[in-house]
């Protein structure tokens, strides 16, 4: 078995994305997700919204990071847990498990019409939690073969009024309707946290650690000032850990 963090990590490429999500919260977005793997005659991804981390040890921090961005946060596990993240659901190939929920997803279409719409509703959500072993991700519009076992992937997944539930290909790379998308679940459903559901703050170099320590004193002045003093003592540079792991 894999060794697994106690703490929860995300990652994005942008010091600015770290300090919004600092202010404001994690901002859910779409995210184009591999399908083929379900074997749909039509969609080979579909964008759910989401919000991704990943629970990978401390030592293995550098891969992940070259990827994803060298700016992140460590969450606690109580905090993933009371705001219902959970881990992704993970299909090597064509399991009895996929034949089962495909099986399911036939058999929900046969539903009344006043039952049908929730029983999909619910398929869906489901997907939205799941993907292959390996795959392909989207990156600038092409294709990228992954191994997505190796990430330990949790995710938060909005479900709510106003919020749609997947997006076609079409509609994901249409720049102005993904906009719109990605704004109702910003103005829905921004997952929330306090200066003591952090454990790690990350940035790449110790050169970036006095604009972080500014912010926080500046931006996020509303918290008690013990808890601030907590929250800068968390900030850590990449270049320093990883000299010692």
């Amino acid at each position: 078995m894999l060794p697994r963090s106690n703490s929860l990590f995300h990652f994005t490429k942008s010091l600015d994305v770290l300090e919004s999500i600092l202010r404001d919260g994690f901002w859910p977005r779409y995210c184009a997700e591999d399908v083929r793997w379900l074997g749909l005659r039509d969609d080979e991804f579909l964008a759910f919204p989401m919000v991704c981390f990943c629970d990978i040890p401390i030592s293995r921090i550098a891969e992940h990071v070259e990827f994803y961005g060298s700016y992140g946060l460590g969450m606690t596990r109580e905090w993933a847990e009371k705001n219902t993240l959970n881990p992704v659901m993970y299909f090597s190939g064509q399991t009895p498990l996929l034949t089962a929920i495909n099986t399911n997803a036939v058999r929900l279409l046969q539903l009344p019409e006043e039952l049908k719409e929730p029983a999909k509703k619910d398929h869906r959500y489901v997907l939205a939690y799941s993907k292959p072993t390996r795959g392909a991700m989207l990156v600038s519009g092409k294709p990228l073969e992954k191994d997505f076992y190796q990430e330990s992937e949790w995710r938060y997944v909005p479900a709510g009024k106003g919020i749609t539930e997947y997006l076609k290909v079409a509609q994901f790379q249409d720049t102005e309707k993904l906009k719109i998308h990605n704004e109702a679940t910003r103005e829905s459903s921004l997952l929330k946290f306090a200066p003591t559901d952090v454990r790690y703050i990350f940035v790449p170099r110790d050169s970036d650690i006095p604009r972080i320590i500014t912010f926080i004193q500046s931006e996020m002045d509303d918290y008690p000032a013990v808890d601030l003093k907590v929250l800068m003592s968390r900030v850590t540079s990449l270049e320093s850990l990883t000299a010692d792991v």
